[in-house]
């Protein structure tokens, strides 16, 4: 049986059923039930507070509300398109429980500004867990990077191998990243923490609400400024998703690595089997499905906060029902990044990078910087020791030999500058050590920056 909408007052005749199926959002938004529950609780307290509402019905209201979320949390309540959203429900089930009682419970309040802090509610709990996902990642980084500190790896530019590194500093990389997604998280926080609820549709109200005591009940330092503002804003939302498609960006590029590692070209890594998948057809397959799939969502994150940013770009002040179509993008985006970090962080946790990657070298090419400095430390300028350098890796490759395999003499032919100290450097092992600048790769800074971080860590009490 079609239920009646308690806002069509206005109209003679109920809405077409297209349009009351096109419009509705209960489907969905039902996700905001809870923060609809407290927010309906503080505005009842709040109207008892100044005298719009006696005691009792403001307990009959509290009880009722408790009753509802009961009702719809456990599979046993209705849901009509008439009603449009689950605030709707609420307040329509609610006057069901308690009658004139519940009739009240919108006095000095607009779906505007409560659908504003519901939605605000959501999106400052999921960035606080996403905090929490963040840090729990970035511990695991760090006992990468204590495990990994002595493994020596080829470092990477435009995917050509460059200069020796510490492993554990590849993971301190990835932790710098994801730190950097924590603390903008914690920012977005910060500017969620305003209030909306009292704004009214659009113009506040002239029935006196307590905004501070409403802010208070629901865990608010301030309430917003801006009546037109606080119910169109949406900023809060579009940096949540930019927070989480910055940080699916880090999670897609350190799979990247991980995925193009594993292969067996590369034969870098290792990572546990239960998170890879085998093939249907070629048996000897293993592959890090867990990965690529993490990979794949990165555009999934983007996707949302650009499909968000163009709902909001062109619309005037104050409210407009588009901005209905916020909360698919977010709840999408939120439920799927708290799924990434969990499995990433799993994994990770499995990944070991192999010690004989040195070993493995056909050639000591990443040592042509080491030489070229060598050069710059006898007194000749950069450029011309990096032109005599890149003669010597030439001449090398056409005499098929490592650069500690030439003699003193092959040396001689391209610089007089060359003794026999350069046979000290001409070693891959210990060419990082010889990057010692703050935030290099040597073992005294690996070292540094793994104290760093444990002492932030032990702060955090993590």
């Amino acid at each position: 049986m079609k239920k009646q909408s308690i806002i069509r007052g206005r109209f003679k005749k109920e809405m077409d059923e297209k349009a009351s199926v096109f419009s509705a959002s209960h489907s969905f938004d039902r996700k905001l039930l809870p923060f609809d529950i407290a927010g309906s609780k503080a505005h009842a307290k709040m109207l008892h507070k100044i005298g719009l509402l006696k005691k009792g019905e403001c307990d009959k209201i509290l009880k009722g509300l408790n009753q509802v979320q009961s009702e719809i949390q456990g599979g046993r309540f209705p849901f009509h398109d008439s009603l449009e959203d689950i605030h709707m429900h609420v307040e329509a089930r609610l006057i069901e429980l308690t009658g004139e009682a519940g009739k009240k419970l919108h006095t000095g309040r607009s779906r505007n500004d409560q659908v504003a802090t519901d939605f605000r509610l959501y999106c400052r709990k999921a960035a606080q867990e996403l905090v929490l996902l963040l840090e729990k990642l970035n511990k695991t980084l760090l006992e990468q990077a204590i495990k990994h500190e002595s493994v020596f790896m080829p470092g990477y530019t435009h995917l050509q191998q460059a200069q020796v590194i510490r492993a554990g500093q590849h993971f301190l990389a990835y932790l710098n990243m994801f730190e950097r997604d924590r603390s903008r998280l914690m920012n977005a926080c910060e500017r969620m923490d305003e209030l909306p609820l009292g704004s009214g549709a659009l113009a506040g109200t002239g029935l006196g609400n307590d905004r501070n005591f409403l802010a208070k009940e629901l865990g608010f330092s301030k309430v917003t400024d801006n009546s037109l503002d606080a119910v169109s804003d949406r900023d809060f939302a579009l940096e949540l998703l930019f927070c989480i498609a910055m940080t699916g960006l880090h999670l897609s590029r350190y799979c990247e690595d991980l995925i193009i590692w594993f292969s067996s070209e590369f034969d870098a890594v290792t990572i546990d089997s239960s998170f890879c998948t085998g093939s249907s057809l070629m048996p000897q397959k293993s592959n890090p499905d867990m990965a690529e799939l993490i990979r794949g969502k990165s555009g999934r994150f983007t996707g949302n906060l650009v499909r968000l940013c163009t709902t909001i770009k062109a619309l005037p002040l104050s409210y407009n029902r588009d901005l209905q179509e916020d909360k698919e993008p977010v709840f999408d985006s939120v439920e799927e990044i708290k799924k990434c970090l969990e499995v990433f962080t799993a994994m990770l946790a499995t990944v070991s990078i192999k010690k004989d990657l040195l070993s493995r070298q056909k050639n000591d090419y990443m040592l042509a910087t080491d030489l070229a400095e060598y050069l710059v430390k006898k007194g000749i300028p950069f450029r011309k020791a990096h032109e005599v350098t890149g003669k010597l890796v030439q001449y090398a490759i056409q005499k098929k030999k490592k650069l500690s395999e030439l003699h003193l003499t092959d040396y001689h032919k391209f610089s007089s500058q060359f003794d026999s100290g350069i046979y000290k450097i001409l070693d891959l092992t210990r060419s990082p050590d010889g990057k010692n600048t703050f935030g290099g790769t040597s073992i005294k800074e690996v070292r540094r920056q793994i104290l760093k971080w444990e002492k932030l860590f032990k702060k955090r009490h993590l």
